[in-house]
């Protein structure tokens, strides 16, 4: 994701000029206060100047999340939001990890899919549906069932450690395009309909508890 060039050094340089780390600083503490969430480092790097899959919209900026640090690439944008979007969804994962406490190699797939639904539903909830991710609205509710059956219950037990695992998550190979994140968004999209939840239900709910009927 960072790969120093031309480009990402221009791209350093602005996103200097813009302040952007008192900014996330400012945003960070607002979620931790809200949240009752870790206290954490945070990484702020120019994004490559590649397309990436880990791109939000139209927009350059990703992330990563660990249980006890953030890092976030990111390139100038005009709408700042975007910035507070990108750190919400990761701040999320983080909380989330942090409250299940389940060592890596223990984490599965279906771990990750509710992981990226619940982040992505606490954008819109947060900063607006207009902040959600393009992988969002990939797929149908009928589609998303249909590869459910197909293979997403049978491999919902792949580790985190398993090839596989980000084979399906993304999308490669012979799987269709962020396939496991599409998946993790519609899952907790139905069971909210059915049953909603709390925001400390969301760190706090095992994954298997956003399975609602209709994946059973």
């Amino acid at each position: 994701m960072y790969k120093p060039n031309r480009k990402s050094f221009e791209n350093f340089k602005q996103i200097k000029t813009k302040n952007y780390w008192e900014k996330t600083e400012r945003i960070f503490q607002k979620y931790k206060k809200a949240w009752k969430g870790p206290d954490i480092p945070i990484y702020i790097f120019p994004i490559a100047a590649v397309n990436s899959i880990f791109q939000r919209r139209n927009f350059k900026k990703s992330g990563v999340a660990f249980k006890d640090k953030l890092f976030l690439f990111i390139s100038p944008f005009e709408d700042e939001k975007e910035l507070e979007a990108l750190f919400v969804h990761e701040y999320h994962h983080t909380c989330r990890i942090h409250r299940q406490n389940k060592q890596l190699s223990e984490a599965t797939l279906l771990d990750s899919m509710i992981l990226e639904g619940l982040a992505e539903h606490t954008v819109a909830d947060c900063c607006g549906k207009k902040y959600l991710a393009d992988w969002c609205e990939y797929y149908s509710k009928k589609e998303i069932l249909f590869f459910w059956e197909k293979f997403l219950k049978q491999k919902g037990s792949t580790k985190k450690l398993d090839k596989l695992h980000d084979e399906i998550l993304y999308g490669n190979g012979r799987f269709p395009k962020m396939v496991g994140y599409a998946a993790g968004f519609v899952i907790v999209s139905i069971y909210r309909d059915e049953k909603d939840y709390s925001l400390k239900d969301s760190f706090d709910l095992p994954s298997e508890r956003f399975i609602s009927s209709d994946f059973a």
